[in-house]
């Protein structure tokens, strides 16, 4: 189902709960959801329609990926770029980086261990950021 976008920035400052195998129905709406939004928008958090949970999906151009409970392992590379974000309104001066080792269950509850650079990377940190309660 298609979920409007949370905006209510107290809520989105929330740091979520990690996800379970019972919480799989939320990986739906976030399908349906950023297909709604697809061309103003490379991913999605759980908690951006509504849902507490560690939950995010990428739009990697031929699938959209899923990731559980993601955690950033390794980071390199630090530089300074401007985001936007679905939930607010302009853009935003942050940190990301170039190169990044991502930890995180996919769609069948499987361990992944990857590694993600550039535009990818970027997108995977502003979308972990948001599990971690902190607003881009």
């Amino acid at each position: 189902m298609v979920k409007p976008i949370v905006k209510d920035v107290f809520f989105l400052g929330k740091k979520c709960e990690p996800a379970t195998q019972d919480d799989m129905h939320i990986v739906k709406d976030l399908q349906d959801t950023l297909v709604a939004h697809r061309e103003n928008c490379a991913g999605l958090a759980a908690n951006m329609i509504g849902y507490n949970k560690k939950i995010v999906i990428i739009d990697m151009g031929y699938v959209d990926m899923i990731m559980i409970n993601p955690k950033i392992t390794k980071k390199n590379r630090p530089y300074l770029t401007d985001e936007g974000c679905l939930s607010l309104e302009g853009l935003r001066k942050v940190t990301r980086y170039e190169e990044i080792e991502v930890e995180f269950y996919n769609a069948k509850f499987e361990k992944q261990l990857r590694v993600f650079k550039a535009y990818f990377a970027e997108i995977i940190q502003h979308e972990i950021d948001h599990c971690e309660g902190i607003v881009v």
